[in-house]
């Protein structure tokens, strides 16, 4: 990867994973709606962003872009239609997992596809799974829930089924990345504290059970999880094991993240999909919109402030 400025500013320099060559993309909580505008998401432009991304990631000579899910808006079957054309014009694999908003949850007026449906447009056809891209093994886990479990909620949760089946899956990766949607209480925690100084803000549904999941994580040697979630650029080390949580393309920073992995370890890049001005509108209406909005945006500013975030 170049160390051009159009590379993306260095968000994170890790020790692991390290090994083969390998470069990837990460596209998180683009919010893909094609009937709806306003909020600090700004529905009316995600599909642009969305296709920005994909556009900008076509001239990265990408093994495969993962994406740790809210793919769309809340699981509309137009929106998925949308999302689906967007990504005809990718070039490189595409493996994602379900967010909390693309999966059925209750009160909603429309049919949302099944997480098995999911796993079959956006993944190799199952959830949990497991898939080697050049030198990783990426693991797709299933924090969101389904019909039948977390419907009335937009909390987390990782099943205990799926934690025996990471238990396996982590022995027999020699380079393992975890790609979830939910995060961990590090990261969680930065959340949290900053109600201390926004106290209005609403408390962000996170991962319940959370200490099960990051216990297996480390025994199993994962040397990294990547979320979404939040909508803003975070780090956080849980039972020894990082996170990285990836920013929204859909409000502000409106940005992805481009990853090497080389044997000295792997760099992480925050690529912007708006120009200038877009992220300063993006800002100030982010900024407007609640003190939750408000906050979040408080939170990713300071964060892009600080980068890298990390430099092992």
């Amino acid at each position: 990867m170049s160390d051009d400025a159009d590379a993306g500013t260095v968000m994170a320099r890790l020790d692991e994973p390290a090994g083969e060559p390998t470069r990837f993309a990460v596209v998180a909580d683009p919010h893909v709606s094609t009937r709806a505008e306003g909020t600090s998401k700004l529905f009316e432009h995600t599909l642009a962003h969305f296709e920005a991304a994909i556009a900008d990631m076509n001239d990265r000579d990408l093994d495969a872009v993962l994406s740790p899910g809210d793919l769309t808006k809340d699981g509309e079957p137009w929106n998925y239609d949308a999302v689906d054309a967007a990504l005809d014009d990718l070039d490189a694999p595409f493996y994602a997992v379900p967010g909390n908003h693309d999966v059925p949850k209750y009160g909603e007026d429309h049919e949302t596809i099944s997480v098995h449906d999911f796993a079959e447009r956006y993944g190799p056809g199952e959830l949990p799974y497991h898939v080697e891209i050049g030198g990783l093994d990426v693991l797709g886990v299933n924090s969101a829930g389904s019909a039948d479990r977390l419907f009335e909620t937009h909390e987390g949760r990782v099943e205990e089924a799926t934690l025996s089946w990471l238990d396996d899956a982590l022995e027999a990766s020699t380079n393992p990345l975890v790609l979830v949607h939910h995060n961990l209480p590090p990261v969680s925690d930065q959340i949290a504290a900053h109600r201390e100084i926004e106290p209005e803000m609403v408390a962000v549904p996170g991962m319940s059970e959370a200490t099960a999941f990051a216990e297996t994580l480390a025994a199993g040697g994962a040397g990294l999880v990547v979320t979404g979630h939040y909508h803003l650029p975070a780090t956080g080390l849980s039972h020894g094991v990082r996170e990285i949580a990836a920013p929204t393309t859909c409000s502000f920073p409106q940005s992805y993240l481009l990853c090497e992995t080389t044997p000295d370890g792997t760099t992480i890049r925050l690529v912007p999909v708006a120009d200038e001005v877009g992220l300063e509108s993006a800002h100030a209406r982010r900024t407007a919109d609640s003190a939750t909005a408000r906050g979040l945006t408080a939170i990713a500013a300071s964060r892009l402030a600080s980068f890298p975030l990390v430099s092992e």
